[in-house]
């Protein structure tokens, strides 16, 4: 396992194909004034130890002499040892509402994006907790399994749509019997089931699977975004909106949030209904339910002992240095002496 400890030091890797455009410039324009001095035999005759494939050499040397420094200054670690570690927590998952109607902009930036932005902002804030997401719309997928890694739950959020949910609709059935089934039974830890959506449940009755929830120790907490007068659904096409989803009537589609199917299922379900529009207000709502919350040990497996591994990069990179250092741009004799190509 690695990690880079100053990643934005490889914005600088951009230096080295501007380098190597810039060569092809220089050697474009000495090839040009060249032909303008004497013909391309007479040239060869004046200069006879001139070798362009030095050249090419060279550049490619300083080129790969750079992308080693820094690689070096961005300072790669290696991870040398897995062991297990406790940790204090509580397993929290993500049921993530994916369906169309989620892309209504009634809310800016649009319903998913409000989601979204509401997750990340409770990941960035969490301990030591876990978190798994789901998300859902006809059907409910696993999104990631629960984990300590919360880099990479941002990292899998921001990817979510309704592309990866092959049956459309709102089921909130299926995200909370797949959430009851996320957590693991044999950890005795606090269990937080978040729902986020709209509220537009096509399935009946999940109030019933949030009792089953509440049973199994498990709290299910609603956020709703979206506002109940509602918006149509967009059509977009490269960012921009090209029309609106329209029923077989061909009317435009009207979408509005269903707080009081949320706030039954958060009743139910020993839980709390959240109003998600206030971004700010959400968080806070949460941060302070989580902070009060009984954590719970448990155990997680993680790379410890990570090593610098600079010094290695930085090396390589002299070592490239100097190579174009000692390194001349005239035709080596020895391999002019093999004459491997028969010249006369």
């Amino acid at each position: 396992m690695y990690q880079i400890e100053e990643p934005t030091y490889f914005i600088y890797l951009a230096i080295i194909p501007v380098l190597f455009v810039l060569f092809l410039l220089v050697l474009w324009w000495k090839k040009r004034t060249q032909k303008q001095f004497a013909d391309a035999h007479l040239i060869q005759k004046l200069s006879p130890e001139q070798s362009t494939f030095k050249s090419f050499l060279k550049i490619i040397v300083v080129c790969l002499g750079l992308a080693f420094l820094i690689i070096g200054l961005a300072n790669p670690k290696m991870g040398t040892k897995l062991e297990t570690v406790k940790r204090q927590g509580v397993d929290i998952v993500f049921a993530l509402d994916v369906s169309k109607s989620m892309l209504a902009e009634d809310i800016a930036p649009s319903r998913l994006d409000k989601a979204k932005q509401i997750i990340t902002r409770i990941i960035e804030s969490l301990g030591s907790d876990r978190i798994g997401i789901i998300i859902y719309a006809g059907n409910s997928y696993p999104l990631l399994p629960i984990t300590t890694d919360h880099a990479a739950a941002k990292m899998f959020l921001q990817n979510a749509n309704p592309d990866m949910v092959s049956s459309q609709g709102t089921a909130i059935n299926e995200a909370i019997e797949r959430g009851i089934t996320y957590f693991d039974n044999d950890e005795q830890t606090n269990r937080f089931l978040f729902i986020v959506s709209d509220g537009e449940d096509h399935e009946e009755n999940p109030v019933s699977l949030a009792e089953e929830a509440k049973k199994q120790g498990i709290k299910i907490y609603t956020i709703s975004v979206g506002t109940e007068k509602g918006g149509p659904i967009p059509i977009k096409s490269n960012g921009s909106v090209i029309s609106y989803k329209k029923d077989n009537k061909g009317e435009v589609v009207i979408t509005q949030m269903k707080e009081e199917v949320l706030r039954a299922i958060a009743n139910e379900g020993n839980g709390k209904y959240i109003n998600g529009n206030k971004t700010q207000e959400t968080i806070t709502i949460i941060e302070d339910l989580l902070v009060k919350a009984e954590k719970s040990e448990f155990e997680t497996k993680q790379f410890s002992d990570y090593k610098d591994q600079f010094q290695w990069f930085i090396g390589l990179g002299l070592l490239f240095l100097i190579i174009d250092v000692l390194l001349l741009e005239k035709k080596t004799k020895w391999v002019q002496k093999l004459n491997l190509f028969n010249q006369k």
